[in-house]
Order: C-alpha cells, then sequence, then structure tokens
C-alpha cells in the first residue's frame, strides 16, 4: 500500500510536469515526464495519447505512428483516429490517411479540416470543394481566414488542372494568398495580362504583411515572394517574353528556396526555354528536378510534364537509351498518352530509322483510335520528309474526322499539284463537297446548304480546274454558284468567261444577264482622285485651249518625240589620225604586250648581308646589260603568281603593298638636310 501511495503521489507530480510544459510547447521535456508515467503504468491511455502529442509536435511522426500501431488494443479508431491519420498524411501516405478517417466513428472538426487536406492532396477536388464549403458554412473561430484561402486554392486547381470555369466564391482578397490563388485561376483561364495585375497586387499585400513584423528580415520577404515571382516569370513564358522569364527565373534560383517544389517548376521551366540549345545548361537544371520529396509536393500533371522534358533532354544530348527508357516508363504509366509514342517515334528519326518509326506510330493508331489522327498527322509528316508525298496524302485522307475540312483540303490538293496528280486533287474537292452536302443540316449552321464553307469549296474546285484546263468542270461548278446565288456579279463573270471558251454563243446568252455600265458607276470623283497623295500622275491645270493649240494637243498623241542621243565622252589624249589599241578593252594583264610590273631600283639590296659581300651577281649588277635585257617579272598565268583566294593568313606586322617606296621618299626627304655621306 505504501508503495502504491508513493507511486500515486510521484504520477501525479509528473502529470504536473507535463502539463506546465505543454502549457510552455516544451514537447521535448514533456516527453520524458510522460515516458516515467508509462513505466508506472503502460497501458495509461492518457499517457499514450499524450505520447503521442509529443512525438507529432516534435515532427517524429513515424516513432508516434509506431507508438500508435503497438498499442492498437488501448489506443482504438475512436481515441486516436485524428492523430494516426495525420502522422499518415504528414509520411505522404494519403490513401492510408483516407481509409482511417472514413473509418472514424465520429467525424470531427479536426477530421473533417485534415479530409479537405486528404481529398486535395488525391486531386479530387469536386469532393474537396464540397468538403471546404461545409466547414466554412458551420464553423464560427479564428480559422475562417485560413478555410477560405483552401477554398480559393481548390478553385484554382480546378481551372488550372482540369480546364473548369471557376465560379465567382465572393470572397475578399485582402490576403497576399488569396491574391495569389486568384491569379492561379486566372491563367488556367488564359487571362495572363489579369493575372499578372492579380499577382503585382499579391506582391504588394505580402511585403506589407511582413514589412509589419520586425524580426522578419529582407531575406525573408525574398524567400516568400519566390513562389509569386515564379507565376510572375511562368506568364512571361506564355506571353513569349523568353528572356525576361528567364532572368527572373535564374533569380530565384539564387535565393535558394526552400521549397522543392518550387524549385523544381521552375528549373522545369527554364528547360522548356532552352528547349535543344544550351542543353549543358538544362543537364544541370535537371538535378533540381530529381531532389528528394519532390514527388509529394507536385500534381501528377507536373511530374508528368518534368518526366516528358527529361525524356526529351536525353534525346537532344544524343542520350538514346536513357531517352527509350523514359518515354517507355512514361508510356506504361499512360499507355493512351500520345507524347511518350511519339518522344519514342523522334528517336528513331534521330537514328534514321525512319520504317521502324512510322511501323510504332501505326500500332498505337490501331490500339487507341481515340488519338489516331494526331499519330496519323506524324506519319504524314514522315512519309513528306521520306519523299513519299502520296502515301503521305493516302495517311491524311485516311483521318475521316479531318479529311474534309477546308485546311486538310487545302493540303492534299498542294500536295497533289506538286506531284502533277491533278485527278486526285480534283477527287479530294469532290469529295469534301459532297461530304458537305450530306452533313449539312446537322453540323453546318442549321440546315442551309448556302453554307460559306461548302460555296468556297466550290468556288476554289472551280477555280482549280479552270487553272489546269479542266473548263468543262469548272463550268459545272460555276453554274451551281450562280444558281445558288444569281446576284452574284463575279460568278456569272467566271462563268461568261469560261464559256468563252467552250462555247461563245452560250457566252453571249449569259452576258446579257450582266448588269448595264450606267447602274455599276461607281461614283468615283476624278479630280479628287487625280489630286490625291497616292496619284502618280497629276493633270496640269490650264485655261480653255485654242483652235491652234487644240490641235496641237490633239496631233501630239499621234507624233512621238524623237529622243536626242547623247556624243560618247572621247579621252582626252584622243588622236583621229592613230588607230586605236584594239586591245584597249581587255585588263592590262591580258594584252599581249603587257611585261609585268617593274621591279624597284637595285638599290634596296645594297648593304644586306656580311660587310663587303654582294647579294646578286655582278652580271646583274652590269648596267650595260640591265638597259638592253627584257623585265624579269613574272608573266601572267606563271607558276609564280599567288592565288587570290589562298587560305594563308599572313601575319598581323607584314608590310603592305608599296611599303619600299614610301620608305625610300623617307629617307630622301632625310638626305636632303644631311651633311655628308657613306
Amino acid at each position: 500500500k505504501m508503495a502504491a501511495g508513493a507511486a500515486a503521489v510521484a504520477a501525479a507530480g509528473l502529470w504536473s510536469e507535463v502539463h506546465r510544459c505543454g502549457q510552455n510547447g516544451d514537447f521535448a521535456r514533456a516527453l520524458k515526464s510522460v515516458n516515467k508515467i508509462l513505466q508506472i503504468n503502460k497501458d495509461d491511455v492518457t499517457a499514450l495519447q499524450c505520447k503521442v502529442v509529443c512525438l507529432i509536435q516534435n515532427g517524429n511522426f513515424k516513432e508516434a505512428l509506431g507508438v500508435i500501431n503497438t498499442h492498437t488494443k488501448v489506443l482504438t479508431s475512436d481515441v486516436i483516429a485524428f492523430e494516426k491519420a495525420y502522422c499518415e498524411y504528414r509520411l505522404n501516405r494519403i490513401e492510408s490517411a483516407l481509409k482511417t478517417i472514413q473509418s472514424a466513428s465520429q467525424q470531427t472538426d479536426k477530421l473533417k479540416e485534415l479530409y479537405g487536406q486528404v481529398l486535395y492532396r488525391l486531386e479530387r477536388y469536386d469532393d474537396c470543394l464540397a468538403a471546404y464549403r461545409d466547414l466554412i458554412r458551420n464553423s464560427q473561430d479564428e480559422y475562417e481566414e485560413e478555410r477560405k484561402t483552401n477554398l480559393s486554392a481548390v478553385v484554382a486547381a480546378q481551372s488550372t488542372w482540369e480546364k473548369v470555369v471557376p465560379e465567382d466564391l465572393g470572397l475578399r482578397e485582402a490576403t497576399y494568398e488569396l491574391c495569389y490563388n486568384s491569379a492561379c485561376a486566372l491563367i488556367g483561364q488564359g487571362k495572363l495580362n489579369e493575372a499578372m495585375k492579380k499577382l503585382q497586387k499579391a506582391e504588394e499585400l505580402c511585403r506589407q504583411s511582413l514589412s509589419e513584423d520586425s524580426d522578419v528580415t529582407e531575406e525573408d520577404i525574398g524567400a516568400e515572394l519566390a513562389i509569386i515571382h515564379g507565376q510572375m516569370a511562368y506568364i512571361m513564358q506564355l506571353q513569349g517574353r523568353t528572356e525576361d522569364a528567364l532572368q527572373l527565373y535564374n533569380q530565384i534560383i539564387k535565393l535558394k528556396p526552400t521549397d522543392v517544389g518550387l524549385l523544381a517548376v521552375i528549373a522545369n521551366n527554364i528547360i522548356t526555354i532552352n528547349k535543344d540549345q544550351n542543353v549543358f545548361d538544362s543537364k544541370k537544371k535537371v538535378k533540381l528536378t530529381n531532389a528528394e520529396g519532390v514527388e509529394h509536393k507536385l500534381s501528377k500533371k507536373q511530374l508528368q510534364a518534368i518526366e516528358f522534358n527529361k525524356a526529351l533532354l536525353a534525346m537532344y544530348t544524343n542520350q538514346a537509351d536513357q531517352c527509350r527508357k523514359l518515354s517507355a516508363n512514361l508510356q506504361s504509366q499512360s499507355p493512351e498518352h500520345l507524347l511518350p509514342v511519339l518522344i519514342q517515334a523522334a528517336q528513331l528519326c534521330r537514328e534514321k530509322q525512319h520504317a521502324k518509326a512510322i511501323g510504332l506510330l501505326q500500332d498505337f493508331a490501331e490500339q487507341h483510335p481515340a488519338n489516331a489522327a494526331e499519330i496519323k498527322l506524324t506519319m504524314a509528316q514522315l512519309k513528306i520528309a521520306q519523299g513519299s508525298v502520296t502515301k503521305a496524302c493516302m495517311i491524311l485522307r485516311s483521318i475521316e474526322e479531318l479529311k474534309h475540312k477546308p485546311g486538310m483540303v487545302s493540303a492534299l490538293v498542294t500536295m497533289y499539284s506538286h506531284e502533277e496528280d491533278i485527278d486526285s486533287a480534283i477527287e479530294v474537292f469532290t469529295q469534301a463537297i459532297q461530304w458537305y452536302q450530306q452533313h449539312q443540316a446537322s453540323q453546318i449552321r442549321g440546315a442551309n446548304p448556302k453554307s460559306p464553307v461548302h460555296l468556297s469549296l466550290i468556288r476554289e474546285a472551280a477555280n482549280f480546274k479552270l487553272k489546269h484546263g479542266r473548263k468543262k468542270e469548272a463550268i459545272s461548278d460555276l453554274e451551281e454558284l450562280w444558281k445558288q446565288n444569281p446576284k452574284d456579279v463575279h460568278t456569272l463573270a467566271q462563268l461568261i468567261s469560261a464559256y468563252s471558251l467552250v462555247d461563245p454563243e452560250k457566252a453571249k446568252v449569259l452576258s446579257k444577264h450582266l448588269p448595264s455600265s450606267d447602274t455599276m458607276s461607281l461614283k468615283v470623283d476624278v479630280d479628287a482622285l487625280e489630286n490625291s497623295h497616292g496619284a502618280t500622275y497629276v493633270r496640269k491645270k490650264a485655261g480653255k485651249l485654242t483652235g491652234d493649240n487644240q490641235q496641237k494637243e490633239q496631233g501630239q498623241g499621234e507624233v512621238k518625240k524623237k529622243k536626242k542621243k547623247k556624243k560618247g565622252k572621247l579621252p582626252k589624249n584622243y588622236d583621229p589620225k592613230v588607230t586605236p589599241d584594239p586591245e584597249r578593252w581587255l585588263p592590262m594583264r591580258e594584252r599581249s604586250y603587257y611585261r609585268g610590273r617593274k621591279k624597284g631600283k637595285k638599290k634596296d639590296q645594297v648593304g644586306k648581308g656580311t660587310q663587303g659581300s654582294t647579294t646578286t651577281g655582278s652580271s646583274e649588277l652590269d648596267a650595260s646589260r640591265t638597259a638592253s635585257s627584257p623585265p624579269t617579272s613574272p608573266r601572267p598565268g606563271s607558276g609564280t603568281a599567288v592565288s587570290v583566294t589562298s587560305n594563308v593568313i599572313p601575319p598581323r606586322h607584314q608590310k603592305p603593298a608599296g611599303a619600299p617606296a614610301a620608305k625610300k621618299k623617307q629617307q630622301q626627304k632625310k638626305k636632303k638636310g644631311a651633311k655628308g655621306g657613306w
């Protein structure tokens, strides 16, 4: 009895210590006291609950979950449901947390709050929205602002990832978090200018909010603003301002924010700007996307986009095996997605395996008919690259949902024309026109046979047939157009022009339907037109012409003025008695009497070598022989001439042509003032 009493007294003292430490926030010390209580009574439910709470407050979620799981008989789901679900949530075991919450017998407010967070992480945005609305409606405490922020985050996620038009929640954007979430929702709708204004407002509110706290430094403010600036840079990137975006992205990276999710997104966006350029920078940035915990910070679509870019980067850096491995993993995760198979096909094309790439795309199109159109467009592009234009046309014509579209018709007609297959081009026009005639009621602005698309195709077909000499077929199309709109003068004129080549009598009959010249007058003020700024001819203003002048004016149209021939200029030393040189039109080097340029005087060669010696033979210094000898310069075309297109780069200090002569002049000037010689 005495021992039991002493234990009770000790336990009471320990509980007091636990209570005091809990109020002071000293959970590490409180945990020590709780452990001492559990030594006295290991199955004390309250002590076990306190131990779990202390471990959670100290961030030891795994240990706390271990305590819960080892004492399941004492700590039942009704007692510890929230703590267990919270530990699972913080350990990123989201599915387990959801099961724990749903298995709880009583849904407390704390569990409902956690339930909303779990649904958001699972990307079940509709259920999450309903959960937060219920919380806001039925809660009255100091956390109302946080719940509204979470609600706006859900709406932003729906707009961004599910392309749902967000509803107006009527929230007053008094905090920078609400402004930021509103901007994200606007980005999802493509309203980039409005989103940028919201982000600027969010930045202003953030600075105001944090500057009120004296303990917050400028670095802390910069770190908090990093996510806002990151979104601003993303908007710049979408607007095509890639240089500004890149500069802002790099500024954020230099701040070294602790949010690994933010760094991963920024690194991925920089890689998309670099594309196939600056791959070394991209290889550095891709390391940021592999940081620990990134997969728990980003949405599934963000993670998927990062993996796609990793595969593309591997392709651009010629890492073929890595590219195939990454794209194969992506395809196994999302078998119906287009990008993995397109990346694989692109890699095969880089390896010059076009046939294998087309086969891969063909297999995917057969397995996934819903995505066949995009795949077949790629196959057609590969066929065109190989020069198989006709096969590309066959692939394009097999796309049922696109083959009648005006753009596709235009492309097919152009390609067939390039191959000079006019019959196939006309067949494309005919099939498209027939399709619109059959599907008019259901797809083209109601049951209107005079649809602009339908009529424009007929007109284009007629023009094409006229261009390629198919006049009778063109006449049939033009008659159909004129029948649809008898007031169309342009069509009637085309029809008359076509008949004039085939049946002139019919053309005369149809010409009676043309409006008279009086009804077609354009009512143009000729004087105003001639005096306008863009007129190339301005009529001279003059008085009334007299009889003689009038006859002159009338005669001017018949008599043409003779142009005066300019006399050719003769050279100054021209002598009419001397016969001109017949080779005067040839360049000097190509004339028969050209003997090359004269060399400089032998004076330049004197003084070279050792004292008292000469560099040339005595015969060369003989003045009598030099006078009668022919010049020694190489003739044009000889082997000693230097090519103008030589790739040899001359030394930087090489003397320019004519340098010796310049030097000679300088020496002569100096000698004038000299008193003695050598």
